[in-house]
């Protein structure tokens, strides 16, 4: 029934999470999880984005679809801009998946308060034509507002008004906040997010369907892959959702004084995948003074530069491999006359088939120096295996949250910094 299962590995958890340790903390996860599916749940007012693969609104998924074919189609550059949630998901699937010749055409800003960066982006795309999508619920968020209101001024200059009203296409609340203000004004077309999803669970809204779409990613197979992990993990219920499982063992290792979680992958193109885990649960979990710190990795590279770090120093880590189970570019390795480098005796193997056995061997050599990890398998790089990543990690993050007693919707360190940033730059 459900296609492309995700399976979790827990072989290199041995001496580490026994069984009667997983069915001691069974309670405490059936508990978490009552929490994201019943309708009287507290926390209801933030979990829009729990049944959102099944109530995904028609209209709105074609609109969606309908802008994102215009700006893909009449644009030689597509700018985002966002920070945080508001983009994170959007370049992962971006990255993981858009051919080279389309991925070239999409750039990111607003995520950082980089002068030169901005100029460079501009310098870059000057000649060419140029819409924008800005993502911002308020639309005051510091680093999106400055990139928008410098990018706004530049392509004044380049198209009149009634043409720049079709460039500028806003992601952001439905009724209320600066930029839905700038889009009522300005006739800029805009799409909503959801009051009940929060940034970091908002992959699957307009916060990141729309700039996917715009670069010819087929949104509804993401949908569906969420719909299918949502789906199984109803079915499998506490003790056979992997989302649960996956919770319960970070968990259970944070107790047993693993203070650090690294997401390792063995294909580079998953980095920004790993740079949008790493906000989901480090945003989602990190308050009141304890959290599990998510770190990462791109293996094979960081063996040669965090490898001596993560087999012999401080035992406070523990791993997680995402490995996909199928890759679909292949390089064969040739024999060579000389064979200088010794390399002839991978004469006909593919790089592939190399890198995989390099996974197995890291997942082993790591748990023999008392680095326990686990393995996520998925069923390779496409919309429906990312549908269903994100929402099996969005499910583990809120159960995680709940097992160490925090609230995992809410945010309130990230505005320690702003407050102060403000006063110095002497905001009114």
């Amino acid at each position: 029934m459900f296609k492309k299962r995700l399976k979790l590995d827990t072989e290199c958890l041995k001496g580490f999470v026994s069984k009667e340790d997983l069915s001691r903390i069974l309670p405490e996860v059936e508990k978490a999880r009552a929490v994201l599916i019943e309708d009287n749940a507290r926390d209801r007012e933030y979990l829009g984005w729990v049944d959102l693969p099944e109530k995904m609104n028609e209209n709105c998924l074609k609109k969606i679809e309908e802008t994102g074919r215009r700006i893909s189609s009449e644009n030689g550059a597509v700018i985002v801009l966002g920070i945080g949630g508001s983009y994170l998901g959007a370049r992962a699937v971006i990255e993981t998946l858009a051919p080279k010749t389309v991925n070239k055409n999409v750039f990111f800003a607003g995520y950082n308060l980089s002068g030169d960066f901005l100029n460079r982006l501009l310098s870059e795309v000057k000649d060419r034509k140029i819409s924008v999508i800005v993502i911002s619920k308020s639309g005051t968020t510091t680093e999106p507002a400055i990139a928008f209101r410098v990018i706004k001024n530049f392509l004044k200059k380049k198209y009149s008004p009634k043409e720049l009203s079709r460039r500028i296409v806003c992601v952001t609340d439905e009724k209320k906040g600066a930029l839905k203000r700038i889009a009522d004004k300005e006739h800029y077309e805009s799409f909503v997010i959801p009051d009940d999803v929060g940034g970091r669970f908002s992959v699957l809204t307009a916060v990141g369907l729309l700039p996917i779409a715009s670069a010819g990613i087929d949104i509804r197979e993401l949908i569906s892959g969420a719909r299918a992990e949502r789906k199984y993990g109803l079915k499998a219920g506490a003790k056979g959702d992997i989302s649960c499982i996956y919770a319960a063992i970070r968990n259970l290792l944070y107790r047993a004084g693993k203070r650090i979680e690294i997401l390792s992958s063995f294909d580079n193109s998953l980095h920004y995948f790993d740079e949008w885990w790493k906000q989901l649960f480090g945003e989602s979990e990190g308050k009141n003074g304890r959290s599990i710190f998510p770190a990462s990795c791109d293996f094979s590279t960081d063996l040669h530069s965090m490898g001596q770090l993560i087999q012999q120093g401080e035992r406070n880590i523990f791993e997680t491999f995402l490995v996909s189970n199928k890759n679909p570019g292949e390089c064969v390795i040739p024999s060579d006359k000389d064979n200088f480098d010794n390399l002839n005796y991978l004469s006909g193997k593919s790089v592939n088939y190399v890198n995989l056995k390099a996974y197995e061997a890291t997942r082993t050599a790591h748990f023999e120096g008392a680095v326990p990890n686990i393995t996520i398998f998925f069923g390779g790089k496409s919309a429906f295996c990312l549908g269903q990543l994100f929402y099996f990690f969005e499910k583990a993050a809120a159960i995680s949250g709940y097992l160490a007693g925090v609230n995992p919707f809410d945010q309130p360190g990230v505005e320690s910094y702003k407050q102060k940033m403000f006063k110095l730059l002497g905001r009114p």
